[in-house]
């Protein structure tokens, strides 16, 4: 089934509006709606009084219309009576101010107080809603983050602790605490990484992250748990927020839940930019649906111009259009928009929807019903459809953890370093899925790992098993730097990895910003177009039964390895000593993707990007021109164009931002 709507707040117009909105959202196509989410305050006005009055209401009204309803948990915006009575439940933020009201997600995930009201506010919206025939799914809490540094979580990470290391000589030995003065005699010594500034001791940082990570999952099991004894057959989910979000592991967030669902903003929420990096969106789409590897939802889609104090760049005539397609080609099956209407007060007035503060049809309106009439006529030829990928990309939450709390050099980013290799494979068209280290990595031709600093005896044995199976394996700079416990190996670099790697890190250099090496290839890479350079980080190799593929060109590391080729087993590992430019990354990429015989499902001129999705020998052929300018695509044989219901060969015209999805004729 696909789905499709917006985010709708019926609690701020009057409710003599609402039906005109019904109106509007059916003309528009939807047949899905998410309510409830900020609305704790109205839907319990006084401890333990309950009003679902207005809210009935509002669900039979938009069922008269043909829509169903993801009904948010209300938690993440407290009532005032709630943080009145207990102000130790608002979150303390790591320079150890406590947070005030008014703002969400305020709150203490670990505040005995707060988690009884929770339980108590769900409880009650699962027994009145649970068996609603017009409930299709839950939404838990909305986007869940923000590290508290409480006394509460203070106590609750000792707690965590002890089930994690068992003994404080454990504790002690992992964490090198003999490093100034720092072995612990009791638990309660243990400090939050706030009063220590969060890297006097990198292994008690990062022990932190996991921890407050593991208290969110809680969390929202607390919230499962209310609503599961309730629910007939309601799905439950809760809305991320990509890939660009560092604050949770999501591969755990996303395990209890039916099915994941993410906010989509690709021109931000203040950025001014002037044109969308469509790789962006394209990694979250497929990080997110690697979190359980089926498809996904998109719970908050970017309909208009966003902001607070501040507003970013409206989107383009096309834009939400395309992005809806984006977010489809890679896997969704449900295109939520924030929000229906723009609020006329609030923090969020300058945060715009479909129509605007006057709730009058517009551009982005006529945009989105244009979408929503193509979508009803496509919903039969995508059901069952699903994104194949030949190469993964490794996402480590340990790695990314580790990486906040001592990123080496000021210029290095975990996520941009994985974007920049994604983009990669994004401009030419190659799907691929996001998966943690420990995934089943057999049925890939090609694995990408970043940067993967924390390497678990158990990942390296992961790899080595793929590679030694006739896998193609890349590493880059800074891998197998650290153990589980984020101290650094007493091996070789990289480590548990320099094995696989045939090939040890001699020296290191940390790049000022700007600063660049000039690389030349070797070996099988001889000859191939410009190496381009060296960024960031520099290593200087030792081939271990490897071959060299680049060596640095200038400098004080002039002809030193920087990259290297070892064939082990049936596979191969190929490890980069360096972040790279756009060009390094492009030519390593293209070379990579045709040793593991790699091809896109179609060539593209740039600015198009190609995605399939695929079940029981159907294909559908997704065609996206994220460019301002029309684009020419050739196609392969005799194709069906969907959107318009006509055949298609030969040469395929995309208008600016245009759209087109094929079918096999």
């Amino acid at each position: 089934m696909l789905y499709y709507g917006a985010d709708y707040y019926p609690e701020h117009w009057p409710e003599s509006r609402w039906p005109t909105d019904a109106r509007l959202m059916q003309e528009a196509g939807f047949n899905l709606v998410r309510l409830g989410e900020f609305a704790w305050s109205r839907l319990e006005p006084a401890p333990g009084r309950y009003d679902f009055a207005w809210l009935d209401r509002a669900i039979d009204l938009l069922a008269a219309h043909g829509m169903r309803v993801v009904l948010g948990t209300p938690t993440a915006s407290p009532p005032p009576w709630l943080m009145a009575q207990h102000p130790d439940a608002f979150l303390v933020r790591e320079d150890g101010l406590r947070a005030t009201y008014g703002h969400r997600r305020c709150y203490c995930p670990s505040n005995p107080a707060y988690r009884e009201r929770t339980a108590a506010i769900v409880g009650a919206l699962a027994r009145h809603y649970g068996a609603h025939p017009h409930i299709l799914a839950w939404q838990i809490d909305n986007e869940f983050g923000s590290r508290c540094y409480c006394e509460h979580c203070r106590q609750r990470f000792h707690e965590w602790l002890r089930a994690r290391y068992g003994t404080l000589d454990a504790l002690n030995e992992a964490w090198g605490t003999v490093f100034w003065s720092q072995e612990y005699t009791d638990w309660t010594e243990i400090p939050l990484p706030a009063a220590t500034g969060g890297v006097a001791n990198p292994s008690l940082a990062l022990d932190y992250r996991r921890f407050m990570s593991d208290l969110y999952v809680e969390y929202q099991a607390l919230q499962i748990g209310e609503l599961r004894p309730y629910s007939r057959g309601q799905l439950i989910t809760h809305n991320l927020m990509g890939f660009g979000y560092e604050g949770l592991n999501y591969y755990d967030l996303a395990r209890p839940l039916d099915l994941v669902s993410w906010d989509n903003y690709p021109r931000g929420f203040w950025a001014t930019a002037q044109e969308v990096d469509p790789a962006a969106p394209a990694l979250s789409h497929d990080a997110v649906r690697g979190l359980k590897g089926a498809s996904f939802w998109v719970m908050e889609e970017q309909s208009g111009p966003s902001g607070w104090e501040t507003m970013g760049a409206a989107p383009r005539p096309g834009e939400v259009r395309l992005w809806a397609y984006q977010a489809l080609a890679h896997g969704a099956d449900a295109i939520v928009y924030f929000r229906w209407r723009t609020c006329r007060f609030g923090t969020e007035q300058l945060w715009h929807g479909i129509l605007d503060h006057d709730g009058r049809p517009r551009r982005r309106y006529e945009e989105v019903k244009q979408t929503g009439q193509e979508l009803a006529r496509l919903a039969a030829a995508l059901a069952g459809t699903s994104v194949k990928a030949e190469v993964a990309l490794i996402h480590c939450y340990d790695s990314r953890f580790a990486f906040q709390v001592q990123p080496g050099n000021p210029g290095f980013r975990y996520a941009g370093h994985a974007l920049d290799l994604y983009r990669a494979l994004h401009r030419r068209n190659v799907a691929a899925d996001v998966v943690p280290p420990t995934a089943d990595l057999s049925g890939y031709r090609l694995v990408l790992a970043p940067a993967l600093h924390v390497v678990a005896p158990q990942v390296a044995e992961n790899l080595e098993r793929y590679v030694q199976q006739g896998g193609t394996l890349l590493l880059t700079a800074r891998s197998g730097v650290k153990t589980a416990t984020n101290t650094v190996v007493d091996l070789p670099l990289p480590g548990l990895l320099a094995r696989l790697a045939g090939a040890e890190v001699e020296e290191y250099d940390s790049l000022p910003a700007g600063a660049a090496q000039p690389l030349a290839f070797a070996g099988p890479l001889a000859g191939r177009p410009p190496a381009g350079q060296a960024t960031v980080w520099c290593e200087a190799l030792a081939p271990r039964g490897a071959e060299v593929l680049a060596s640095y060109a200038s400098g004080w590391l002039a002809g030193r390895p920087a990259a290297t080729r070892h064939r082990h087993g049936a596979g191969q590992a190929i490890y980069l000593g360096t972040c790279g430019d756009a060009v390094l990354l492009q030519a390593l990429v293209d070379w990579l993707l045709a040793e593991a015989q790699v091809r896109p499902a179609l060539a593209a001129p740039e600015g198009v990007e190609v995605t399939l999705r695929q079940a029981d020998g159907r294909q559908l052929l997704f065609l996206l021109n994220h460019a301002q300018e029309p684009r020419e695509v050739a196609l392969d044989g005799a194709w069906r164009e969907l959107i318009r219901d006509r055949p298609a060969r030969g040469l395929l015209r995309l208008e600016a931002r245009g759209v087109a999805i094929l079918e096999k004729a």
